[in-house]
């Protein structure tokens, strides 16, 4: 895309963007370097062209493949909850599972310089491949595999995201995080609807894990391998 389309005319303004910006802070996201990320981002250019001019309403919407973008509160709210801590934690070498089209992965790469993101569908990881090229966030580093396994080869990681919700914190997750890192997901079943974002946090000494639930939401759930 050419420069014009990535700044954005009409609903899809750097106007309208900061409009967004306006409500994440009347929703509580307080980290403005959360909301710097986002604001830079250009949602448009990650959704179809014919619900760009949806795309900075705080709404999920469709990606094909049974797949969502996340909402934007949602994404600065797993987000600030990974920088939150004494002394304004940094994000650190960040792993991202569920990369969809990459609208998270841009915003991530806002705030870090060692960023790895994980799908596990394919013809999504090209798409996400594209727009970050677009963006020139050249320092992302994509792969096509099953996010259950994490990414071992890059482990460990000082920060975890995940885009999709697991009936239990996955092990495999928890041993790839560095003592006193952070991991965010959503936990909880699709069949009753009840799913929080949940924070793990590793002592730095001792290994050992905390647990804090936050606010329901609702995403898709994790699938084991990939297509």
């Amino acid at each position: 895309m050419n420069a014009p389309s990535l700044r954005g005319i009409g609903m899809t303004s750097l106007r309208t963007r900061e409009r967004m910006i306006d409500r994440l802070r009347e929703q509580g996201i307080r980290d403005e370097r959360v909301l710097a990320a986002i604001g830079s981002v250009p949602r448009h250019i990650f959704v179809e062209e014919a619900l760009a001019s949806r795309a900075y309403e705080d709404t999920a919407l469709p990606l094909g493949f049974q797949q969502t973008i996340s909402q934007p509160y949602v994404v600065a709210r797993m987000i600030e909850l990974l920088l939150e801590g004494p002394e304004r934690r940094a994000l650190g070498k960040t792993l991202e599972i569920g990369a969809g089209c990459g609208y998270q992965a841009a915003v991530l790469a806002m705030l870090t310089r060692e960023l790895y993101a994980v799908e596990r569908i394919e013809a999504l990881l090209a798409r996400a491949r594209k727009h970050l090229t677009q963006l020139r966030m050249a320092h992302v580093r994509f792969k096509h595999a099953d996010g259950n396994l994490g990414l071992a080869e890059a482990a460990p990681f000082d920060s975890i995201i995940v885009a999709a919700a697991a009936p239990r914190v996955p092990q495999t997750l928890l041993d790839q995080l560095s003592p006193g890192g952070r991991l965010v997901l959503p936990v909880g079943g699709m069949s009753n609807g009840e799913q929080m974002i949940t924070l793990i946090e590793r002592k730095a000494a001792g290994g050992g894990f905390t647990e804090t639930r936050f606010d329901a939401v609702r995403f898709v759930p994790m699938v084991v391998g990939v297509e």
